[in-house]
């Protein structure tokens, strides 16, 4: 026997910013179905209803509600944001060492490699430590291939 579907309705005000925000621009996938779910709940549809329009199980439709009841529109739409790592290098720190790249590599050297970046930084006391993905990964976002000679900007000599 199934359980009785729990009464859901929304804030009038929360009604007309899930339309607006239908009727409006680019929104995430995710964003447009938590919508359409909490309006179609709104409408009076049990969440296997709902599952079945709107493609999410009915699980998760009951967890957007709970989430709507308890926290509110914004904590329904949209997820908290994850923590992840932190950036590797300080915005100074990558300035340095593309400029570090720039130059003219070190003496006995014909052109600079990732590891001799790497080494470079350390040893300049650039960074306290730093690893050659991290500086493959730097170097590859700002389009530089210093291992090329013709990719690597320097200045004139006169």
């Amino acid at each position: 026997m199934a359980r009785p579907a729990r009464p859901f309705q929304l804030r009038p005000g929360d009604r007309k910013s899930l339309q607006a925000l239908l009727k409006g621009g680019v929104q995430q996938v995710r964003v447009v179905l938590r919508a359409l779910t909490l309006l179609q709940l709104d409408a009076g549809l049990s969440a296997p209803k709902v599952s079945a329009v709107i493609g999410f199980a009915a699980p998760a439709i009951r967890v957007v509600a709970q989430r709507y009841r308890d926290h509110g529109l914004e904590r329904a739409l949209y997820e908290r944001p994850r923590k992840g790592h932190s950036e590797l290098l300080e915005l100074s720190e990558k300035q340095r060492i593309i400029a570090m790249v720039c130059s003219t590599p070190p003496e006995g050297r014909a052109r600079w490699t990732v590891r001799l970046v790497a080494q470079e930084a350390v040893k300049r006391k650039l960074v306290p430590r730093v690893g050659r993905e991290t500086i493959r990964v730097l170097l590859e976002s700002h389009d530089l291939k210093p291992w090329r000679e013709k990719n690597v900007v320097r200045g004139r000599t006169r």
